[in-house]
């Protein structure tokens, strides 16, 4: 077994964003929907600043990002853009602390991972960071020691806590496969080589060493044995998107310590299966592996199939408490 196996989570908790645009109110419901494992929440509702890029942007030390009509753009100087993503960030760190006073158990967080951050950041030139070795190496080490700052200060507001960070990679397939398009849109940037994105990837899990670490992506081809040779604790995903194509990688990521947070209740509005049958594919999933049923209460963490920002409020919330229930339901029943 690998020295993930250290590492246990709860039965449950949510990928990162909600819907709206109040910081109390999500954090009451990412605390109240998971008594054992909360997170903290991202409302991208808000703006430019609150999305995923621009709040992950507004983390890195000694470099600034600043919005242009093309998205995110590298820039000298921190501007209005890298303030408001701060003071949201601020915010919802403050709303979390008030939610969480006491709390004594697994908290996750959620930043961007370098390689989609590098596929999503303009340099001057309007290119994608990722065009540029150089500037791929920056901002990697900057979001390794941002992230180190950033996990320090939930320390100090949640001393209780064991954090969990999460890296979402949605688009580190395409950066592994060269399907990151160019400014034009008439070109791909080159694949990137797969031990250069395993080395960095494993530089900036070290940020949170020796914490646990989730890497997140809800892409198909999520490439499972990668991030378990990068470091990854444990890796989330969409459940609907695999295939038997992905049962190998799986396994030996199973056998070999690493956990699965799968993501089986959708998200976005619509009818919801009764929790038992939200995981029914996963218990399907280990009886195709050969894998022990005891070990799915203890390996899996039940999740939506990825954030919750464009759902209803509503359903924002009974969502999270299926997965509660779904995970439930896998303990008490594995088989």
């Amino acid at each position: 077994m690998s020295e993930n196996s250290q590492f246990r989570f709860p039965g449950a908790t949510g990928v990162g964003s909600l819907p709206g645009g109040d910081a109390r109110e999500a954090a009451k419901t990412a605390a109240g929907s998971f008594e054992d494992f909360p997170f903290l929440a991202e409302l991208p509702a808000r703006g430019p600043g609150a999305d995923m890029i621009g709040r992950t942007a507004g983390m890195l030390v000694e470099l600034y990002a600043r919005v242009e009509p093309s998205g995110w753009r590298l820039g000298d100087r921190p501007g209005r853009d890298t303030r408001r993503a701060r003071s949201w960030l601020g915010e919802d760190l403050d709303a979390l602390e008030e939610f969480t006073q006491d709390y004594a158990g697994d908290l996750k967080v959620q930043a961007v991972g370098p390689w989609t951050l590098a596929a999503a950041l303009e340099l001057r030139n309007g290119e994608a960071a990722l065009s540029d070795p150089g500037a791929c190496r920056d901002l990697a080490a900057s979001l390794a020691e941002g992230l180190h700052l950033h996990l320090a200060e939930l320390r100090r507001r949640v001393p209780g806590a064991r954090l969990v960070l999460q890296l979402d990679e949605p688009s580190l397939t395409a950066v592994l496969r060269g399907q990151v398009r160019t400014a034009s849109g008439y070109r791909t940037h080159r694949a990137v080589d797969r031990q250069i994105v395993e080395a960095t990837l494993r530089d900036v899990i070290g940020a949170h060493d020796p914490g646990p670490v989730v890497v997140h992506s809800c892409a198909p081809d999520v490439p499972f044995a990668l991030l378990r040779r990068a470091g990854a604790a444990a890796v989330s995903f969409d459940a609907s998107l695999l295939t038997e194509r992905d049962d190998e990688a799986i396994g030996e990521a199973v056998e070999g310590g690493t956990r699965l947070f799968a993501g089986v209740v959708p998200g976005t509005d619509g009818p919801l299966s009764d929790p038992a049958g939200s995981v029914r594919g996963v218990r399907t999933l280990w009886r195709r592996l050969g894998l022990n049923p005891g070990l799915l209460a203890e390996t899996v963490t039940v999740t939506p199939a990825c954030g919750l920002a464009g759902a209803s409020p509503a359903y924002a919330r009974q969502a999270l408490a299926h997965c509660a229930r779904a995970a439930r339901s896998l303990a008490d029943n594995p088989e």
